[in-house]
């Protein structure tokens, strides 16, 4: 299979990117497949990833966030910054033309006058009026001004990428945090039947206390479990209440003003995700794209560098005309021209620091981008690496939930016909709490992985 077309190929084929530049060589060869078991599909561009968890509420609340979040305005705000600076840096690209007219008059306060200036005692006072039109250029020899250029057009790139790497770890954070607000929910609601399922074996222990068939150590013992589920219920109630918090911070809202509905932690599924090739991560995640763009800037701005070492040739031309009088200023014209050549003698090592500042940047972003290629995959395998344990897990603890409820039920049977134990009946009440709340967070530790790996994959961004 061919390898996907960078970033940088494809704005040298449309044209986009000014100078042609080719993808930077990382030093990284991406491994042939991903070590982690996974669904040999290939990814499948959706630019909604969220709407394949079968939730109407995370959709609003994504639609919510894109509208709301002040960390994505922000980015927003630094794309509009980078375009005005592709403007400034592509003005000098063309002549700078400027226009003028000017009045002045000279008047001698007193005395004879001198030679500098006009007016005399003669003539105390002097009018003169001009117009002129100038334009001057610098030519680039040495690409300087073209290097400039293109080092705003990457930077721009850049940061469109930033603000998709912004959104992307927006929208997932979203997700992750419904989730889990919604199993927290979930959590909630398990304690408060755990605390009604003890309170009610507590009675049951309490009329075998009244009639003697049960001791005073089994009747403490559970209504310390009672105390125990009583504290449990406001911890969760807690957590859930700090989730809903952040939840809304995300969404650039107070918590008052959050509506989530009454959709159950059931209902949200996770989709089957296909990883694809490793060759093919780095067109699809923006940071990566965003470390490729910042690289290909400082490389431009290390011709910049280089070129300010060099002589310069500007050239001008100014067409004007002037008279005593403002009726007369058009009947006098005249034209200058000007070519100039300027050239770096003594800068005290100045320039050349410069330089060597703009080559240790390209230097340091190389390794950023190699570095944002190893993330990627690495973020990728843990992913997949968490599906495949997580899947195991939930096999094997949905067994053990089962067989615990078994036990409690069997257990509390025996009990109240008087053929089994206390200490039975209160581990296997233990033991059915703790399955139950395990449950909730296998499933949500599953539905994070699913929306981890779709942002390692990164999400539906596209470079193109």
């Amino acid at each position: 299979m061919k390898p996907p077309l960078s970033l940088l190929t494809l704005c040298l084929l449309l044209g986009a990117c000014g100078t042609p530049a080719q993808r930077p060589d990382a030093g990284i060869v991406p491994p042939v497949s991903w070590q982690s078991p996974h669904t040999q599909d290939a990814v499948r561009s959706n630019p909604q990833w969220w709407t394949q968890f079968g939730s109407p509420q995370l959709d609003r609340l994504i639609d919510q966030a894109r509208v709301g979040s002040f960390d994505l305005a922000a980015a927003i705000a630094r794309v509009r910054q980078a375009q005005a600076e592709t403007v400034v840096a592509g003005g000098s690209q063309l002549p700078e033309v400027t226009a003028g007219v000017n009045a002045n008059r000279q008047k001698l306060m007193r005395g004879n006058g001198y030679s500098q200036l006009d007016a005399d005692s003669d003539n105390s006072a002097v009018d003169y009026f001009n117009a002129n039109l100038s334009a001057s250029y610098e030519i680039d020899f040495w690409g300087g001004q073209r290097a400039s250029r293109d080092s705003a057009q990457f930077a721009l790139q850049a940061s469109q990428f930033d603000q998709a790497t912004v959104e992307l770890t927006l929208l997932s954070s979203v997700a992750s945090g419904y989730a889990q607000t919604l199993s927290l929910r979930e959590q909630s609601r398990i304690a408060e039947l755990n605390l009604a399922n003890a309170q009610n074996v507590l009675k049951l222990v309490q009329t075998r206390f009244d009639s003697g068939s049960a001791t005073a150590l089994e009747l403490a013992q559970q209504k310390s479990l009672v105390a125990a589920q009583q504290r449990q219920l406001p911890l969760v109630q807690q957590q859930a209440q700090d989730a809903s918090i952040n939840l809304a911070a995300l969404l650039g809202r107070p918590v008052q003003a959050l509506a989530l509905g009454q959709e159950n932690f059931d209902q949200l599924s996770w989709p089957t995700i296909g990883a694809g090739l490793p060759s093919e991560l780095m067109s699809r995640r923006p940071d990566i794209a965003r470390a490729e763009a910042q690289l290909a800037a400082a490389q431009a701005d290390v011709t910049v560098a280089r070129a300010a070492m060099l002589p310069t040739v500007t050239l001008s031309a100014e067409i004007g005309s002037g008279a005593d009088r403002a009726s007369d200023i058009l009947r006098s014209p005249f034209y200058n021209l000007t070519a100039g050549l300027l050239a770096p003698v003594f800068n005290n090592g100045r320039l050349g620091a410069a330089r060597d500042k703009a080559t240790a940047r390209q230097e340091e972003l190389l390794e950023n981008y190699r570095g944002a290629i190893i993330n990627g995959f690495a973020d990728v395998e843990q992913a997949l690496n968490s599906i495949r344990g997580l899947d195991e897990q939930r096999h094997w603890q949905g067994e053990e939930l089962k067989q615990a409820q078994t036990a409690f039920d069997i257990a509390q049977s025996r009990y109240q016909a008087g053929a089994e134990d206390w200490l039975t009946v209160l581990e296997t009440q233990r033991t059915l709490y703790a399955a139950q709340d395990l449950n909730v967070q296998l499933r949500l530790s599953r539905l994070q992985a699913s929306i981890a790996l779709y942002k390692a994959l990164g999400g539906g961004w596209q470079v193109f």
